[in-house]
């Protein structure tokens, strides 16, 4: 990814931490020599050196993932800044976070790591509801499925945010944001500024 020095992220912990907020990746590979991406949610491991998901058994992605170098794209919030909210001569952009992931696979037939992995997976997600899904399922479902293991060999981190312009502009950017009900891409730059 083409990374600015003003919009790169370097702390190895922030960017592991945007990884488990905005776990709705983009697993992109190649199927039959054509790039191919699947979108699914994914689990960092506790020591922030794998990525844990499934993929459908269905899917053709996972027969030509074993040992194949794959980038997973996770893609927190981002909306069109417009240069009329600028005191000063802008362009048109696009104001993002964006994280990416390279990594090798390893795909996992296990039945008892498949079902660690789905009920992890659903703990999660579920973890926020009043009433919380109970993970009863006959386990026969995970024949449907393949796991994967993704070893992390670099994680790049953007956050273009207006960090090239001065602080009055981006503070009017991220109010501007805030008007329009771009919430968290307005805290996000708002942080940057605390």
């Amino acid at each position: 990814m083409f990374i600015p020095r003003h919009f790169s992220v370097s702390d190895e912990n922030e960017k592991l931490e945007f990884i488990r907020m905005h776990s709705f990746g983009q697993l992109t590979s190649h199927v039959d020599g054509q790039i191919f991406a699947s979108h699914l949610p994914l689990l960092l491991s506790d020591d922030g050196k794998k990525l844990l998901g499934h993929l459908a058994r269905a899917n053709p992605q996972w027969s030509q993932l074993e040992d194949q170098l794959v980038l997973v794209v996770f893609q927190g919030p981002h909306s069109y800044v417009s240069p009329s909210w600028y005191s000063q001569p802008g362009v048109p952009t696009w104001n993002y976070q964006a994280v990416h992931v390279y990594g090798h696979v390893q795909c996992l037939h296990d039945s008892e790591r498949l079902r660690q992995i789905v009920e992890e997976l659903t703990r999660i997600n579920e973890s926020g509801f009043d009433s919380p899904w109970q993970t009863n399922y006959d386990i026969r479902q995970l024949q449907g499925i393949v796991g994967l293991e993704i070893e992390i060999e670099q994680i790049q981190c953007k956050y273009k945010l207006s960090q090239n312009r001065q602080q009055q502009e981006r503070t009017d950017v991220a109010d501007q944001l805030e008007n329009l009900g771009e919430l968290s891409l307005a805290a996000a730059m708002k942080d940057l500024d605390s």
